[in-house]
């Protein structure tokens, strides 16, 4: 009884295990490639997966998500033969499945080796102030470079990123210095420019001044030749309505202002004696009719 109760318990087990060799439960980011007696059979998933037990069927899981694979700092020669150190990151994806599987043992190593014999070659052919100044370009070839050699791997790399460049102690001090001497120069620059900008700003405000004053003195010119002008003409008005006798009053008014004055030589004009002769001779005929 006890043998028999054995035997069922291990039947159980043993057509658990088989049942669970043969349910394979797939992710949506993964495929199973499957093996039928060591042959490729075909790719399998996602979801519910029923395979025969090994050795008729057996299956290996490639994963479908882009992953990253982390390149250590390497020292490579630049073309000017300049030691320089890099580490980047290569990020890819399998696109293929049985051959990320059938065609390479492990492509991540794979991988791995290729991209640090690619990196030397790259900057082999670039100068060393072309490989601190060109970083995404670097990171383009190396990227298409690596794409041509994964790919029969079934593997496709989507993107490269230079994490550090380190130059050697020398050169960084170099360009230390050349870094500080430009920023002299750059402030130099904006405050030549800057005096320049106030000497001309100041120049225009002279300019303006002038310019105002000129406008000033002019207007004020013209404004004074209007006024005389119109003086004269007004005097000329009032002097075409005026007879004789009051241009002659008016002489003698200004001769009777000259007779009160200190002085002791006077200039008659010769037309007063014209203007006078006719008051003269009024003169006489009253006194002659009385």
């Amino acid at each position: 009884m006890e043998n028999s109760l054995t035997v069922v318990i291990f039947l159980g087990v043993f057509a658990f295990l088989v049942i669970r060799s043969m349910v394979h439960i797939v992710p949506e980011y993964q495929r199973l490639v499957v093996l039928a007696f060591g042959r490729f059979q075909r790719i399998a998933g996602p979801g519910l997966v029923l395979l025969f037990p090994p050795p008729i069927q057996s299956a290996q899981t490639a994963d479908l998500r882009e992953f990253v694979v982390e390149i250590p700092q390497q020292t490579c020669i630049t073309k000017d033969n300049a030691p320089i150190s890099i580490d980047f990151l290569i990020y890819q994806k399998v696109v293929e499945a049985a051959d990320s599987v059938l065609k390479v043992q492990n492509f991540r190593i794979a991988v791995q080796g290729v991209a640090t014999t690619t990196l030397r070659a790259v900057i082999g052919d670039i100068p060393l102030d072309d490989v601190l100044a060109k970083r995404d370009q670097i990171n383009e070839v190396l990227r298409v470079k690596l794409d041509e050699v994964t790919q029969r791997w079934g593997v496709k790399v989507t993107t490269v990123e230079i994490r550090e460049i380190q130059p050697p102690k020398e050169v960084q001090d170099a360009m230390n210095r050349q870094m500080t001497a430009e920023r002299v120069r750059r402030a130099s620059v904006t405050e030549a420019e800057g005096k320049r900008a106030s000497a001309i700003l100041v120049a225009e405000g002279e300019k303006q001044s002038a310019i105002l004053q000129a406008e000033g003195a002019k207007q004020s010119a013209i404004l004074r030749a209007e006024g005389f002008a119109l003086a004269l003409e007004q005097i000329n008005a009032a002097a075409g309505h005026a007879d004789q006798r009051t241009i002659t009053l008016q002489y003698l008014e200004a001769l009777r202002a000259l007779g009160e004055s200190p002085a002791t030589k006077f200039v008659i004009p010769t037309e007063l004696t014209g203007l006078v002769a006719p008051i003269a001779s009024a003169i006489r005929g009253g006194e002659g009719s009385r």
